[in-house]
């Protein structure tokens, strides 16, 4: 179905985004599932890594600003803390596009996923970046983020 015709249904941005993180779940989940599976067989002390999902709805004609501050910065902060980038997303509809992203994190737990976050946030140069980068206005209007855990019937290689 195109955007118009979902658009016609009512809704349209939502089954946007629907079909954008059922592709990020299929196609990026699956196989980070099976690395996960993988690592962690028959060993049920080890802690499972797990896979935080963020959906950043962009702030109206901010997108090539928050890409640009990714590409440029955040993905080497990120690196910094042991933040593991799996995958970036936007829609394929090129409006839908201008107002979301999506993108996929890994990390060894979630107790490193929560020291993460909270030596990012603290972090000088995310600080600077954030505020050079948002002079005009902020980048992002709402996160959405979910933290996953692969299931026991993940496929394995």
């Amino acid at each position: 179905m195109s955007c118009c015709m979902l658009d016609k249904l009512g809704g349209g941005r939502m089954w946007i985004l629907a079909g954008v993180l059922t592709v990020a779940l299929a196609g990026g989940l699956a196989v980070l599932a099976v690395r996960a599976a993988n690592a962690d067989k028959g060993d049920k002390s080890v802690e499972q890594r797990v896979y935080e999902l963020r959906t950043y709805n962009i702030a109206p004609g901010k997108a090539d600003a928050l890409h640009a501050r990714f590409r440029d910065h955040t993905l080497k902060i990120f690196e910094k803390h042991g933040m593991k980038v799996e995958g970036f997303w936007k829609p394929l509809d090129d409006k839908a596009a201008e107002e979301t992203l999506v993108y996929l994190l890994s990390f060894p737990s979630k107790d490193a996923a929560d020291k993460a976050w909270k030596d990012f946030g603290a972090d000088p140069e995310w600080k600077q970046v954030k505020n050079d980068s948002e002079k005009d206005g902020k980048l992002v209007t709402n996160v959405d983020s979910v933290f996953l855990t692969p299931t026991d019937y993940a496929p394995s290689k």
